[in-house]
């Protein structure tokens, strides 16, 4: 269940997306943006040091796979 919040035009405005886990950057990017077009959107691993500060623009997607066998050259 993502979360909601008022914003100041009296919309609602999420504040996560639940739905996005598992999908490609590029998918989670989309549907973030449709939500929330004016997103910061940051690609983290997972486990990256952030600031604390918060940011209602901010929104962190953290990734840990390796997609393709690593390779030389």
């Amino acid at each position: 269940m993502s979360s909601v919040v008022l914003g100041a035009t009296g919309r609602e405005n999420k504040t996560s997306w639940p739905e996005v886990v598992g999908m490609s950057i590029k998918e989670a990017r989309e549907i973030i943006l449709k939500d929330m077009p004016n997103a910061n959107i940051q690609v983290l691993p997972v486990g990256s040091l952030v600031t604390q500060d918060f940011r209602p623009d901010r929104v962190r997607i953290f990734v840990d796979i390796v997609a393709q066998t690593p390779t030389v050259g």
